[in-house]
């Protein structure tokens, strides 16, 4: 059940870890996130940090440690003193408040933009068609993409199916977005239309959890950056404190790697436009 008086977090993560066979992927991993905050997730490839959200979707169980969203526990309900495991159905109702945009789209390669952004409120919120089509028209122009309703997957570029993505996790009128590298599978010149969709999400004042390697991006639009690796939240602060004077050696090394990397980059982008 949930708690009565209001929670200071949206989202409160406790000691979650989780472990596949003998690999410990996190490591009790403590965060805790309020309405409206907007939280980047960054550090080396395999530190955890897809793991921690799908951990957050309840997509991935816990090992140890538990979630809770509104301050209702993810997962588990309570009957008497005990935490019993939720059944598919109850879960399926908990994540209707969570929104996922993963690295691949996952669109129905035989349903419209428009059909792709319905389905979920139809099927799971049992919503009737004629309520739910003028809301998915609604979220596909704010996504920049109202021209493409009628259109299939196959017929839009990977920055478009991407936004169709995140209209269709909206539909859902989650509390909680969760991005994973959302931008990752793209060409470079898509890349931009995606993340200005996410920073006018952003901007609206969504509940926001970003696991991204796109540095500026998370320096312009998180509150908070948290910094993760070897399935540890390692060190965490505003951008402009932990992008300009991180104090852990573990952050420095990642940040000078990361800046060096773009260093190389951009003379060749910029040769490419001359």
């Amino acid at each position: 059940m949930g708690s009565h008086s209001k929670p200071a977090f949206l989202l409160e993560i406790h000691d979650v870890s989780k472990r596949f066979g003998e690999l410990d992927v996190l490591r009790n991993v403590n965060l805790n996130i309020a309405v409206g905050e907007k939280v980047a997730i960054i550090g080396p490839s395999g530190s955890g940090k897809t793991t921690l959200l799908r951990c957050v979707a309840h997509l991935e169980r816990p090992t140890s440690g538990h979630v809770t969203i509104a301050g209702d526990r993810v997962g588990k309900r309570l009957e008497g003193n005990t935490w019993r495991d939720m059944s598919d159905g109850e879960l399926a109702k908990v994540r209707t408040g969570i929104g996922m945009v993963f690295q691949r789209f996952n669109l129905f390669p035989h349903l419209t933009a428009l059909e792709n952004v319905m389905l979920g409120p139809i099927q799971v919120l049992k919503r009737s068609r004629s309520e739910v089509e003028p809301l998915a028209c609604d979220l596909l122009r704010k996504v920049g993409l109202a021209h493409k309703a009628s259109a299939y997957p196959e017929r839009l570029s990977g920055g478009q199916q991407q936004r169709v993505a995140i209209a269709r996790s909206l539909a859902m009128q989650p509390r909680l977005m969760l991005f994973d590298e959302a931008t990752s599978a793209l060409d470079p010149e898509l890349i931009g239309e995606v993340l200005s969709v996410m920073r006018d999400l952003a901007a609206d004042g969504m509940t926001m959890m970003i696991v991204t390697h796109e540095m500026q991006f998370a320096e312009d639009v998180a509150d908070r950056v948290v910094f993760m690796d070897h399935g540890r939240v390692i060190d965490q602060g505003p951008p402009s404190e932990l992008f300009r004077s991180p104090s852990h050696p573990r952050v420095q090394t990642f940040l000078r790697a990361v800046i060096d990397r773009q260093a190389m980059v951009e003379p060749i982008v910029a040769s490419a436009t001359i």
